[in-house]
């Protein structure tokens, strides 16, 4: 259903919080990013070595996105009016049921990825974003 559920948190098996909200984006420095950006989380690095937890549309005012290290590892529950929610990862999507706990940690290897001469990560982000571009001249 589309109804608002509440995602009990824990980071390290130390409880965050129960955040009342429509989901809760889990991103990290090259995953989610922008989409966690688009609810207002923040901007991370590339060579940042954390995760964000950033979520949708909460019912508290004062629920806000939190950066903790990769290090760590989160568990999420869900609760709500329906028997099963909907998981998304990289464009697939898992129908999971209400007694289901999600273990999200860092994976055991890296990737390797290629940087272009002459790519700076803050230029992209200047452009991408158009700061400083002042379309009235």
């Amino acid at each position: 259903s589309s109804s608002m559920i509440v995602i009990h948190t824990s980071i390290n098996g130390s409880h965050l919080n129960s955040i009342w909200a429509d989901g809760l984006i889990i991103a990290t420095p090259t995953g989610s990013t922008a989409y966690s950006l688009s609810v207002g989380g923040p901007i991370l690095t590339p060579d940042s070595s954390n995760f964000v937890i950033t979520p949708i549309a909460p019912h508290n005012l004062t629920v806000r996105p939190v950066v903790v290290p990769d290090s760590y590892e989160l568990f999420l529950r869900v609760e709500g009016r329906g028997n099963q929610f909907l998981t998304s990862l990289d464009s697939q999507s898992v129908i999971v049921g209400l007694s289901t706990t999600i273990t999200i940690r860092k994976a055991g290897f890296r990737l390797k990825i290629i940087h272009l001469p002459h790519q700076n990560f803050f230029h992209t982000l200047r452009n991408k974003m158009m700061w400083a571009v002042d379309k009235r001249n």
